[in-house]
């Protein structure tokens, strides 16, 4: 995914790239095609990126282990300088491109992103009630049928606290 730099005037541009994803060299959990919006602003030494990308992947839920498929975004903000006194950033989010350089690649930054945005917990909705810890069901598909046991009393108070909270 290349963006032409060359001969741009000091103002916005918007830019839409639309591939597979072997485009940008992810495999899973994504899946299909992505959709990654650009815009680009230019001054006089720098550009500034703000990309945006759509991508479908599939997991497995962390509660009640059903395979469900959610759309992740993911996005960023890029400050590109041509100005060599400006390359001694440190900034993750800043790097020196050479006045010479005729296009911006961002593939790379597209894919790293995106790997970043995958979450930690992995639910098919916020409000997954998960599996019975006795019989296996899956309680988002109804109640279990479990007998109830008798509750060790120390743990009454987490209960009576848990009550409380929800």
């Amino acid at each position: 995914m290349k963006i032409k730099i060359s001969n741009l005037q000091d103002r916005s541009y918007n830019f839409d790239f639309e591939d597979d994803i072997e485009e940008i060299e992810v495999g899973e959990p994504y899946f299909g095609r992505f959709q990654t919006g650009v815009l680009l602003t230019k001054f006089r030494d720098q550009f500034i990126l703000e990309v945006n990308t759509d991508i479908k992947a599939k997991f497995i839920c962390d509660r009640c282990a059903v395979e469900f498929e959610k759309n992740i975004n993911s996005s960023y903000k890029m400050v590109y300088m041509s100005d060599a006194g400006l390359s001694n950033s440190d900034s993750p989010d800043a790097a020196y491109i050479s006045p010479d350089s005729d296009k911006i690649e961002i593939a790379q930054d597209v894919r790293d992103y995106a790997m970043l945005s995958i979450p930690m917990k992995q639910l098919c909705k916020d409000e997954c009630k998960g599996l019975c810890y006795k019989c296996g069901k899956n309680l988002n598909e109804g109640e279990c049928y479990c007998t109830v046991q008798e509750m060790d009393d120390r743990w009454k108070p987490l209960i009576d606290l848990k009550k409380k909270l929800s």
